[in-house]
């Protein structure tokens, strides 16, 4: 079957799911500009200070918009975060003291958090070298949480759950909402002091509710990622209960300046628009995920999710069995990239990932994840890791030429 005739197919055949998605679009716009009319967003919030940042009115109101999106106490929308894996960082050493344990609940955790817990490099400040252990707790043999080992895995010395919502580089299914919620009140019936941490990257906007709705103390993410709208340049947020959004906000300043410091360089209004467009972005990315997975199943690959299932997160992967093909499907996806379409991604080193990587992304943000990119470890089974997407169109127009690489 030719690719073109295969993806129209694909595009009848989701007709009713993209539908679904265009409504909780709407319910999530609306929560948004719900949040904005509240509190008075107005031209007077795009202006920003200079220097340390006090008193940067934009900023601040940014904060509680996002707090109230959110359905947490409190916020900190930071250009300064580097990254996702830096605001998840700025959580778990904000909460963790010598002593403490920290228990992964969903497996492993994702590449880049590895040297931040202690289990790659050595004598960087990890948190085994503040004495902070670490257990996980694995996943089951058919890639699911382990619920009866997560019932007695609590101890009176674990101080916070790390719950990585994304699937990550791992054959698994994301965890759904709902999903999160009992884990959280599995681990509040052991120790009730113990605080929830949620991974929330690639997770924004994709369901009706976020983790702290449903009772997670923390949670972190990336504004290169959805609640950027694909038009935040940089940075991250951390997101919760107030007294730990302030003790991770001071291990991105320091104790005592907190979240009160950090100044925007005009970037106030890049921020709260990037928050405004957020669902529709996500519902784009989430339509080009749903037609990912159809047209490879269709042609005989594993892909994971499902074509049909709900989402839970914008990572669509699929597993194409060699290498030659992993870096064919990445070649093609740069080529009908909006930026950098000339260059050639080759498998290379990536610092905090554990293997080589081999990456398309030709977005207009570099590294944005929020923008239509692929990307995966040149490790058996090799599997490409799908994410993003500004509108399903340019997903379809990309996968056309994905599909005839891969092929030949």
């Amino acid at each position: 079957m030719k690719s073109d005739r295969l993806l129209l197919e694909a595009e009848k055949a989701l007709i009713p799911i993209f539908s679904k998605i265009d409504a909780q679009v709407k319910q999530n716009l609306k929560k948004v500009l719900i949040a904005l009319r509240d509190h008075r967003l107005g031209v007077q919030h795009f202006a920003s200070v200079s220097g340390y940042g006090h008193n940067d009115l934009g900023r601040e109101t940014l904060d509680r918009v996002f707090a109230q999106v959110m359905e947490a106490e409190a916020a900190a929308v930071r250009v300064q975060f580097v990254s996702g894996t830096q605001a998840i960082a700025c959580g778990l050493y904000g909460v963790l003291r010598p002593g403490d344990e920290m228990l992964a609940v969903a497996g492993a955790p994702y590449d880049t958090l590895e040297e931040v817990i202690g289990l790659r490099g050595q004598h960087q400040g990890s948190l085994k070298d503040w004495q902070i252990d670490y257990r996980q707790l694995e996943l089951t043999e058919q890639g699911t949480i382990d619920w009866s080992g997560l019932n007695t895995a609590v101890t009176k010395k674990t101080r916070l759950v790390l719950i990585q919502r994304s699937c990550g580089y791992s054959w698994r299914q994301s965890l759904s909402i709902s999903e999160i919620q009992r884990i959280v009140e599995s681990v509040k019936q052991q120790n009730p002091n113990t605080v929830c941490f949620v991974d929330n990257c690639y997770g924004e906007f994709v369901s009706d509710l976020e983790p702290t709705a449903v009772g997670v103390d923390l949670m972190a993410g990336s504004l290169i990622k959805n609640p950027g709208g694909t038009i935040v340049t940089a940075g991250g947020y951390i997101a919760g209960k107030k007294e730990l959004v302030e003790m991770a906000a001071c291990r991105l300043t320091a104790p005592g300046i907190g979240s009160s410091g950090g100044a925007t360089f005009d970037q106030n209004r890049l921020l709260f628009q990037g928050l405004f467009l957020a669902p529709q972005m996500v519902g784009e990315a989430i339509k080009g995920s749903h037609l990912i997975a159809y047209v490879f199943e269709q042609l005989g690959y594993r892909v994971n999710p499902l074509p049909l299932e709900p989402r839970r997160d914008l990572i669509q992967a699929v597993q194409l069995g060699s290498a030659e093909k992993l870096i064919a499907f990445c070649r093609a996806i740069q080529q009908h990239s909006p930026v950098d379409s000339y260059v050639e991604p080759i498998p290379g080193e990536m610092p905090g990932y554990a293997s080589q990587l081999v990456m398309a992304g030709g977005t207009f943000i570099d590294g944005s994840t929020s923008e239509f990119s692929a990307d995966g470890p040149l490790r058996e089974p090799y599997i490409v890791f799908c994410q993003g997407g500004t509108h399903w169109t340019h997903i379809a127009i990309a996968l056309e030429a994905a599909i005839t690489a891969v092929f030949n």
